[in-house]
């Protein structure tokens, strides 16, 4: 397909918005925070932004973050001339807000997730890229689109975020070019390393090392897990903030192969993050009705935490570690 068209789109546009993921990490917010800053630069317009749920308070940094919008701001009866998901792997990622991506008259899908079905109008999805951040690197330099300090900013927090900080597999030569490219613009990588990597909250620090304390060890230690219990983030005032690299730190362990947290909901559903050196978790998601990466995945079971874990246990165990 010949993306220029999106050009064409965002031009004739006179109200666009841009959606990112529930749970915001740094890839979904700097994609949605990149895209906006380049729009309004290169197109002299402006758009609006909404997160699905609370911003983690590590990316306030990001230029323009005090724009977006939660659900209850947004008129949900407005039809969009243009509605826009980044890194939103599939239309249940943006929960109620799925009725304005419906209604809009265009839809545009920019994601590197292998599991996304290209729901959109227009879908650029490029699952060999490290991030969404970096799928918009490389389509705003194609298209000769100016990118300034803003977006050069948020575009590398979103690739940094999704990279593990350039540490995971998923960091190719075309990842360090892009990284490398937004530096030459006048990116800090130290600045922003410190922002994301070393503004750790004392209650995160003591809640996840309670949680990795309980941790259990399966098969020889390749599997670790934890479960996390609505009572346990009540004890410490966590909020889901807390839970950010908690899978990586039970992954890191040099005798792991897979590692998952499980998160008690208040719903009385279990939500499962996980995490591999070896294994695809996101086929092993994919039967749960998730997906993601194949060393980076999630899905939620309808089931309390222990029986929860017995399924997913079940499924880890049909494949060779």
């Amino acid at each position: 397909m010949d993306y220029s068209i999106i050009n064409d789109i965002i031009k004739s546009s006179k109200n666009i918005l841009i959606i990112s993921h529930i749970n915001p990490d740094g890839d979904t917010l700097g994609s949605m925070c990149g895209l906006y800053c380049a729009i309004k630069d290169n197109f002299k317009k402006s758009c609006e932004m909404l997160a699905i749920s609370k911003i983690p308070s590590v990316y306030e940094f990001l230029p323009n973050i005090l724009q977006v919008k939660q659900p209850e701001d947004i008129d949900k009866s407005r039809e969009y001339d243009l509605v826009i998901n980044v890194d939103v792997a599939s239309l249940d990622r943006i929960c109620d807000a799925k009725i304005l991506f419906d209604k809009a008259k265009k839809t545009i899908n920019f994601d590197h997730h292998k599991t996304n079905n290209s729901y959109g109008e227009i879908n650029l999805i490029n699952a060999d890229a490290s991030s969404t951040g970096e799928v918009l690197y490389y389509f705003m330099k194609e298209q000769g689109w100016k990118i300034n300090l803003d977006t050069a900013n948020c575009l590398y927090t979103a690739i940094l975020t999704d990279t593990g900080s350039f540490r995971f597999n998923n960091t190719k030569p075309e990842t360090l070019n892009a990284a490398a490219d937004l530096v030459e613009i006048g990116v800090d990588p130290t600045d922003v390393y410190k922002k994301v990597y070393e503004s750790d909250s004392k209650t995160l620090v003591m809640f996840q090392a309670y949680c990795i304390s309980k941790a259990e060890f399966l098969d020889n230690d390749k599997i670790a897990y934890t479960i996390v219990y609505k009572k346990d983030m009540e004890r410490f005032g966590a909020n889901e903030e807390c839970m950010e690299g908690l899978t990586e730190k039970l992954r890191a362990i040099v005798t792991t192969r897979v590692a998952f947290v499980a998160k008690e909901m208040k719903s009385g559903a279990t939500k499962f993050s996980m995490r591999s050196k070896f294994v695809d978790v996101a086929e092993i998601c994919e039967v749960f009705g998730g997906g993601g990466h194949r060393f980076a995945a999630g899905c939620t079971i309808k089931a309390h935490p222990e029986d929860a874990v017995k399924k997913i246990l079940k499924e880890i165990k049909k494949r060779e570690i």
